[in-house]
């Protein structure tokens, strides 16, 4: 029976897992991301990792990288967090280091991929998933399959313009979704981690619960437009913010009712990631198949 590599690449952990057509994970493991992570040492890690895997079982290799991608598949263009990455053939080396076909992606995309895949999304051919922690990434799913436009940079979703005269983003925009939802933005907003004002709206804190409601209403805000444009069926949200879902989402979905019409809304579902810092890996394999095997 053919398997494929599912591997995400993080900035401190690189995560591998091998996997049945289904879904069914045989075996993963997580390695440490070589320091300083460079382009070639990285390379050198996953090979050796992918054997400790039993990747000479593998028939494919689908990667997530931690930045954009080009449209085939083939290149890391940059990479956060990591050492010296730009323009990096990352499918050509790992092909000729293991013999096996490999594409990559961003990460976001792929935990959207996941998602859709095994995760909260698996219901909905159509989804968003936003990821919130010290970013905003973003994915769209259209019929099932990853949309990632014609040069494969869409679906940043976090860098939407919310506010026009907002707080400057690293893109160059202002007052960006992602200046608003992100653990930065929380911090600068209320001077407290994320964790603390969940604890705090648990106990039934005033400010925290304050918050929050106005946090959903800044996301529901932003998803709106993201609705009218892409009338997903479900909105899926992780990240480590997502952990507060249930003191935002309401404020959140209360928001896209006032402001999108039902006939873009209809039966639309907002929901919390079911994978788990997983998704990346997941959707990483979804990828080998989808692009080796067509499925």
């Amino acid at each position: 029976m053919p398997q494929v590599m599912g591997i995400d690449l993080g900035g401190t952990a690189i995560k591998l897992g091998r996997f049945l057509e289904d879904g069914t994970c045989l075996q993963s493991i997580t390695v440490p991301t070589p320091q300083p992570a460079t382009p070639e040492a990285v390379v050198e890690t996953i090979a050796d990792a992918i054997l400790a895997c039993g990747g000479s079982q593998a028939k494919a290799i689908g990667l997530g990288t931690p930045g954009p991608a080009d449209a085939a598949g083939r290149i890391a263009k940059v990479a956060i967090n990591l050492a010296g990455w730009k323009d990096v053939p990352l499918a050509d080396w790992l092909e000729a280091k293991t013999g096996l076909p490999t594409i990559i992606a961003n990460d976001a995309n792929c935990a959207g991929l996941g998602e859709a895949w095994l995760g909260a999304g698996r219901r909905f051919p159509n989804l968003i998933l936003l990821t919130l922690g010290t970013g905003v990434g973003g994915a769209i799913i259209l019929d099932g399959k990853l949309f990632t436009g014609h040069q494969g940079a869409a679906g940043e979703l976090g860098l939407i313009a919310l506010y026009p005269d907002g707080p400057e983003c690293n893109s160059g925009n202002r007052g960006s979704l992602e200046q608003y939802v992100s653990i930065q933005a929380i911090r600068r907003r209320t001077g407290l981690e994320p964790e603390e004002l969940g604890q705090r709206a648990k106990a039934g804190d005033r400010f925290a619960l304050e918050f929050w409601e106005s946090y959903g209403r800044d996301l529901g805000i932003g998803l709106s437009s993201l609705i009218y444009i892409l009338t997903p069926e479900a909105i899926v949200i992780g990240g480590g913010i997502s952990a507060s879902a249930e003191f935002f989402f309401p404020a959140a979905m209360a928001e896209i009712e006032r402001r999108v019409l039902p006939s873009s809304r209809s039966g639309l579902q907002l929901l919390p990631a079911e994978l788990g810092n997983q998704a990346g890996m997941v959707g990483a394999a979804k990828l080998a198949w989808q692009f080796h095997f067509g499925f």
